[in-house]
């Protein structure tokens, strides 16, 4: 190339480090996960190369993996790649400091913890979280450390949220906003979004249901998201329509998103979706309907988790509850939610139970 041409830059690095190829990460402005799916590594990988530095050399198959990757930058990116390679590091004659932190460890704890939480396991998977959360102390400069911190924090959020302690100085919110910065400081916006997304099902679950609803509204354009949790706040967009009464408006949302779970190949998705239309047609008084959408879901239900088996079992046992020729079965059904809520400890479960009660009681 001409040396003089200022729009022309070194197209390949002489040497692979895990130096350089944090930088070409933050030349081309992605975060780690984003960045190990563009090279078709685990992002494991990618965290491990960074903690490493320059003392992490990356094997001659994936060095060629890098060099194609900044070759076919473009021209900003390769120009952002050059003069931060060319920069000294901050502090680059300090030795990198001892941490003590299996991050492998850590990582498969984490794994078993997303395990338990999916059986609604919570004693377990706040013994895996705390193990680690009580130890690590945070530290800008340890990339890979802050990442399992930030995803050990929204885990510990997700516990929260499912118990329903959403308020309070050790609740969802508080857990939530810690990732939500510790994310923000490592630069993963899809991270970012997601925690606000999380957040904004706060909002409906405290019963701020316009604010929810508007939230959510902004998020199902957020390109940060991925297609489908852009979807699943249309969805929720929806839910908190229903809840306010807004039912037909509600139906508006909730269709397409169907659709587009159907489209995605997302079952599970698709099917909670119809337990949702059901609520909303139960709210407009289309029993009929709500009967066919809730026996959809009931049909292809796919998580048979404790949560996911109340929450569909109490939006039935809610519909079968608004006939009296029915209203036997749904508090039959509406008995065996409140005993799994209070075996697992679903706490905003067993306020909805009750809540449903306590409604059908006034109207007897």
């Amino acid at each position: 190339m001409a040396s003089g041409d200022p729009n022309q830059v070194a197209a390949t690095a002489h040497h692979w480090s895990g130096r350089e190829a944090r930088l070409l990460r933050h030349a081309l402005r992605l975060s780690v996960r984003a960045f190990a799916g563009y090279l078709g590594v685990a992002a494991r990988t990618v965290a491990k190369w960074e903690s490493g530095g320059t003392a992490t050399v990356p094997r001659p198959d994936t060095q060629a993996i890098l060099d194609t990757a900044l070759s076919r930058a473009d021209p900003d990116a390769r120009r952002r790649f050059d003069v931060l390679v060319r920069q000294p590091d901050e502090g680059a004659a300090a030795p990198a400091p001892v941490t003590g932190y299996d991050y492998d460890a850590w990582s498969d704890d984490l794994d078993r913890t997303m395990a338990s939480l999916g059986r609604q396991e919570f004693p377990l998977a706040r013994t895996l979280l705390d193990r680690w959360l009580r130890r690590y102390h945070p530290n800008s400069n340890d990339t890979r450390g802050m990442y399992l911190y930030g995803r050990s924090l929204r885990l510990l959020g997700d516990v929260q949220q499912d118990q329903g302690v959403i308020r309070g100085p050790a609740s969802a919110e508080q857990t939530y906003r810690k990732a939500l910065r510790v994310f923000t400081e490592l630069g993963t916006p899809r991270r970012v979004a997601q925690i606000e997304l999380k957040l904004v099902v706060l909002e409906e679950m405290a019963g701020r249901l316009e604010t929810a609803a508007r939230h959510y509204e902004s998020l199902t354009a957020d390109e940060r998201l991925s297609e489908h949790d852009r979807t699943r706040a249309r969805l929720w967009i929806g839910t908190a329509l229903s809840k306010r009464g807004l039912n037909e408006s509600a139906t508006r949302h909730i269709v397409p998103a169907i659709h587009d779970f159907e489209t995605m190949e997302e079952p599970e998705d698709w099917s909670v979706a119809h337990q949702k239309l059901a609520l909303a047609h139960r709210g407009a008084g289309d029993l009929g309907a709500a009967a066919q959408a809730i026996d959809v879901a009931l049909t292809h239900r796919v998580n048979d988790t404790p949560l996911q088996k109340v929450r569909l079992d109490t939006a039935h046992a809610h519909i079968l509850l608004s006939d009296r020729a029915t209203a036997g079965n749904g508090l039959t059904i509406l008995d065996r939610c409140a005993r799994i809520s209070t075996r697992f400890g679903l706490l905003h479960q067993l306020q909805s139970i009750d809540g449903i009660r306590r409604a059908f009681e006034r109207q007897a």
